[in-house]
């Protein structure tokens, strides 16, 4: 069986592609699993991992549960707004179909979400400029509290710091407490944006000392 202890930090690989999903869907819900809210979850992943994984596999890297199978990860880009451009231009294409933008307001859960995926140049937000880069990061629950975080983390900032990227930045559920926690003792700290909404928005530079 698998251990923590076994349990090491390595690059994305295509096959991890479904691992990505599952792990996306299972901690979509305030750290919790989401299935249960979704008619077809597969568009939390088509939003916060794959296209990432996709867009910048070089900065996509997975926790091995040490039998090869991804039980974390984290994701993101170095450039927030060429991301947002390749998003709209070589990725939403492919999912569209799938998960069409709603005709109306949305209402359900999916309908939100395919809101999301349809509006990728919200991701860009003014008063972020100074943290171009952006960040997911997401582990099941019984490999969280064990220091794996932290190490996705550090992987993932050492590698914006040295494409010579200065600050990322994320966005968290506010009601998400224990992520809040976990992000403040990796040095994030509030961003202020106006009018977030249930969001919250966290920066801190790439140096790892920091």
């Amino acid at each position: 069986m698998p251990s923590s202890a076994s349990a090491a930090v390595r690059p994305y690989r295509p096959g991890d592609r479904d691992a990505l999903a599952d792990i996306c869907v299972r901690t979509a819900h305030e750290g919790g699993d989401a299935r249960h809210l979704y008619q077809d979850p597969g568009v939390l992943p088509a939003i916060f991992a794959e296209p990432y994984a996709e867009l910048e596999p070089g900065l996509a890297f997975v926790l091995d549960d040490g039998t090869g199978r991804a039980v974390g990860y984290v994701l993101g880009t170095g450039d927030t707004a060429g991301f947002v451009r390749a998003f709209r231009e070589r990725w939403l294409p492919r999912v569209a179909e799938r998960y069409p933008s709603p005709s109306a307001p949305p209402v359900t859960p999916g309908e939100e979400m395919a809101l999301l995926l349809h509006t990728p140049e919200r991701m860009v937000v003014p008063e972020l400029a100074d943290h171009p880069a952006h960040l997911h990061i997401d582990l099941l629950p019984g490999w969280q509290r064990k220091g794996h975080g932290r190490a996705l983390m550090h992987t993932f900032l050492a590698a914006l710091h040295a494409r010579g990227v200065g600050a990322v930045h994320l966005s968290m559920v506010t009601a998400n407490t224990a992520a809040r926690a976990f992000y403040d003792r990796l040095g994030f700290r509030e961003l202020d944006v106006p009018d977030p909404g249930p969001l919250t928005y966290l920066g801190r530079s790439t140096g790892i000392a920091a």
